[in-house]
């Protein structure tokens, strides 16, 4: 395992590996029948914004990206997170190399480098991608999506990007994959602004705002191709109702 763990880590085999993932993307997205909702998402958003997901859901996430918009996505420092900015460099996509702390403030665990380079990004007209979750706790949105917002005075986009026919894996964050020759959906939420002069229950309450448009738009996503989303949170009612 060390031998193959070494093997798939090195340069050569990522960027092969890069490549490849780019290309399958770039055939799902030319193969899928998209439709947006809004129709006229992008009329109603001042750009440059802050593209929120669910992790799992990032494989397709930047064919929400119009042509013209340039985009920064943040991307784990892992040996995993390697050939995912490789492949997001072929698509078009710069990577911002960091990761956040679990359930805390961005600029906690190494995070500060990152969150400058998005805010420079986002200062010079940038888009910047990136997950909601806590690391490692799916579909609970964290303090560090809220603490860029607050920081570089630039809104919140909830964004869902999913297609009728893909691969749901059984994993953490219950990854999904689309598949070629189907139809897709892509979905943007309200705008989620954060004032710079927020306190602590301010940003709690908008932290919530942004997971509950997030559970939003990835539901009426699916619904759109006649699915439902794997990752859903339980309806409390069911949970109740299993205690009976």
């Amino acid at each position: 395992m060390g031998l193959v763990k070494r093997i798939t880590r090195s340069r050569a085999v990522q960027e092969a590996l890069g490549f490849l993932v780019a290309g399958y993307l770039k055939l799902v997205q030319r193969t899928n029948r998209f439709v947006m909702e809004p129709a006229d998402a992008y009329d109603r958003i001042d750009m440059p914004v802050i593209a929120a997901m669910w992790h799992g859901q990032h494989f397709m996430i930047h064919f929400a990206k119009r042509p013209q918009d340039r985009a920064a996505s943040l991307v784990s420092r892992s040996g995993d997170g390697e050939f995912n900015a490789i492949a997001l460099r072929h698509l078009g996509v710069r990577a911002i190399r960091g990761s956040g702390a679990r359930g805390r403030d961005i600029r906690k665990k190494g995070g500060a480098q990152a969150l400058r380079a998005m805010l420079r990004a986002l200062g010079e007209g940038e888009m910047v991608v990136m997950t909601a979750d806590i690391p490692k706790i799916s579909r609970v949105c964290g303090l560090g999506i809220v603490t860029l917002a607050q920081m570089s005075g630039r809104p919140i986009v909830p964004v869902a990007v999913v297609t009728s026919r893909r691969i749901d894996f059984n994993s953490w964050d219950r990854a999904s994959i689309g598949l070629p020759f189907g139809r897709g959906a892509i979905v943007l939420g309200d705008p989620v602004s954060v004032p710079r002069d927020a306190d602590e229950h301010a940003l709690e309450r908008l932290r919530q705002n942004v997971e509950r448009e997030l559970d939003r738009v990835h539901e009426r996503a699916y619904a759109l191709v006649g699915s439902r989303d794997p990752g859903a949170k339980a309806s409390p009612m069911l949970v109740e109702g299993s205690r009976a």
